[in-house]
């Protein structure tokens, strides 16, 4: 798309957006007006001049993506969509910004509202997930040259670019190249505490060249400079970063330029003298109908675009493979995965399964066109590479394996956006202990509903000589705490295919595999069903049950050795393997019951109790960790920490004993 050169009065439509910003803040009584205000010329001028998107098809795949880092500044966005025309978000959305029920909540949240591409706020992470979607288009123009090119844009703050998770995304984005991202610095040096130079004397720009970014500068204040930067950096094959100079609260006389601006209603006085300075006469919440027209231009632009695409779509030879993209049909995965469980349940492999998890992976890449796969420089260890999977470079990015390098919060976000592109299923992985620093692109992944596939490997102390540091003993309670993350922690090579069968049909949210470093057998002796999908099941039934032994992933054949040393005693011992309690507790009460059943309980996890409350009751027992673990092969750390088939069976003897031995 040219840019226009002859734009309209760009200062009025800019106004706009500022007494948009200022009057939702005051009638929330909350909010952040000194961003918006600050930054409304630049994105006027990337909107009006650049932008290409078309609100009438807000999930067009070949949109312009922008992505406001700086989430506080959400009045920024809202006043844009409202005055785009997007159908959702009329004038009564902005007058009760922040209100309970309203599309325009405190932080832009994806899924509340059309136009928000990322769920922002929590800085550094809408910069990092940025970079997964600006790595999406380039994987998607490799394979659709015809269908996919466009360009996504970043609105950054000081905060966001303070966060250590930033770093790694930069680095990540100049490493592969990304020259179809561009991110705009609002320099307006200032942050809540006062003046940057109170935390922070880095040379923001110095830095993004030292990674190899296209780095450019600006006064945020002047169209002219604004749209001559944009343009240039379009024309740089690497990421760009445009530093721009700019006033925080601009256009409000007595409070611009100072902290007090950033974070607080302005107040009736200075509302009226902003109005004043800016020479904006008209009421709250009212935009004259020329302005308005001005901006619905930008969406008729848009819809333009998007109709030419439409007729290229028609006729290209690709079209085929492209809606299965969109589509992404886990039809051609069942039919693979039927035949391959069947014949892990002829070969019964004693294998970790994060062993088991490459070997469902060469199913899984081979029946879905559209995963991306990858790892944070730990490849070998967690096996998520598949057969012939080609890596990503800046030079080729048709393949489908990333090296993301020692960078899991970055790999996270980058997932996330990724996801969020809508033409591919990224899985990455680390190990399980390293979720602490993916938790906060985890939980966004969890809050947007976005369907990352996070491969923890080395689940438990079973990981052994590696110690304490590398254990994750507390690790899976805290995941299991994170509202709509499912995670999964197999026993076997069929309940690893099964785990990977959940995770790619998983639309509203991601999946986390827990897997061990480990062998372990084969214990399930028929896959018709998936029976992981349930979260527990019993794999071994007593019919007149004394006690019920639970257990999840590698101690679920402690949990059957166990039962048989109960046989010996007479004592009917049923096994459950619950490899997800999240998935457990969507069951019917009945199945929940039938599971479960009534007899005293033994649960068993090489971690914590915390969590297990799900299916343990006061009176019921737990084998497990206490405190962090230790270095040392890890029979011997079973045996130290009393996590054997001995002490189950002695803990399920003393249960069914009414507490004596």
């Amino acid at each position: 798309m040219n840019i226009q050169t002859t734009p309209v009065n760009e200062r009025q439509m800019a106004n706009a957006l500022r007494a948009l910003a200022m009057d939702a803040v005051q009638a929330a009584n909350s909010g952040h007006p000194g961003m918006p205000m600050g930054m409304a010329d630049v994105a006027t001028v990337l909107f009006n001049r650049f932008v290409t998107l078309d609100p009438a098809d807000d999930q067009w795949p070949n949109r312009d993506r922008f992505v406001l880092s700086a989430g506080h500044g959400s009045m920024l966005l809202y006043a844009i969509n409202h005055l785009l025309g997007y159908d959702d978000m009329d004038m009564d959305q902005l007058r009760n910004f922040r209100q309970l029920g309203a599309r325009t909540a405190g932080h832009p949240e994806f899924g509340h509202a059309k136009g928000i591409e990322v769920t922002t706020g929590p800085l550094g992470q809408g910069i990092s997930t940025a970079v997964g979607i600006a790595l999406s288009e380039r994987l998607g123009n490799a394979r659709f040259p015809d269908l996919i090119e466009h360009y996504t844009y970043v609105i950054a703050g000081d905060g966001c670019l303070m966060e250590g998770i930033s770093h790694e995304a930069i680095d990540m984005a100049g490493h592969l190249g990304l020259g179809h991202l561009i991110v705009m610095w609002d320099d307006n040096r200032i942050t809540i505490d006062g003046d940057t130079d109170l935390s922070t004397s880095t040379d923001q720009m110095a830095r993004f060249r030292a990674a190899g970014w296209h780095v450019l500068a600006c006064d945020g204040h002047n169209p002219t400079e604004i749209a001559d930067a944009i343009a240039e950096a379009r024309r740089d094959p690497r990421p760009s970063m445009i530093a721009c100079r700019s006033i925080i609260g601009y256009g409000a006389p007595n409070k611009q330029g100072g902290h007090d601006v950033h974070g607080a209603p302005l107040g009736a006085d200075e509302i009226t003298a902003a109005r004043a300075h800016l020479g904006w006469e008209h009421a709250p919440f009212e935009i004259p109908e020329d302005i308005c027209a001005a901006w619905r231009k930008i969406a008729a632009r848009g819809a333009k675009a998007r109709a030419a695409w439409a007729t290229r779509l028609a006729t290209s030879p690709r079209r085929e493979l492209f809606d299965a993209h969109l589509v992404q049909d886990m039809a051609p995965l069942t039919l693979a995965m039927a035949d391959y469980k069947a014949q892990l349940l002829a070969d019964k492999p004693k294998v970790a399964t994060r062993k088991a998890s490459e070997m469902a992976l060469n199913v899984v890449n081979d029946a879905l066109p559209f995963t991306i796969g990858g790892s944070a420089d730990l490849t070998g260890s967690n096996l998520t590479r598949s057969k012939g999977q080609k890596p990503v470079t800046r030079a080729d990015f048709s393949g489908s394996y990333m090296h993301y390098g020692v960078r899991e919060h970055g790999m996270a976000a980058a997932m996330n956006g990724i996801a969020l592109s809508g033409l591919f299923r990224p899985y990455g992985g680390t190990f399980l202990v390293f979720a602490d620093y993916c938790r906060p692109a985890i939980r966004l992944a969890a809050l947007m509903g976005v369907p990352s596939v996070f491969v923890m490997t080395h689940d438990s102390i079973g990981l052994g000589e590696d110690g304490p540091t590398h254990q994750p003993v507390e690790t899976l309670a805290s995941l299991r705490a994170i509202p709509n993350l499912t995670v999964l922690r197999p026993c076997d090579a069929v309940e690893t295919a099964e785990a990977w069968e959940i995770a790619m049909a998983r639309r509203d949210g991601p999946v986390l595999l827990a897997l061990s470093r480990q062998n372990l057998p084969t214990l399930r002796a028929g896959a018709d069903d998936n029976a992981s999908a349930k979260g527990a099941y019993l794999l071994r039934d007593a019919p007149e049950r004394q006690v019920t032994l639970i257990a999840t992933g590698s101690e679920v054949e402690i949990a059957m050795n166990a039962a048989d040393l109960l046989a010996e005693d007479g004592i009917a011992a049923a096994v459950v393997s619950a490899p997800s309690f999240e998935l457990f507790e969507q069951q019917s009460d009945a199945y929940r019951r039938a599971t479960l059943g009534t007899a005293p309980r033994v649960g068993i996890e090489a971690a914590i109790r915390q969590g297990w409350d799900a299916v343990l009751r006061r009176r019921d027992d737990f084998i497990g960790m206490t405190g962090f673990g230790a270095s040392a092969p890890a029979p011997a750390l079973y045996e130290h920490f009393g996590i054997t088939a001995k002490a189950v069976a002695a803990k399920a003897r003393q249960l069914v004993n009414g507490g004596k031995q």
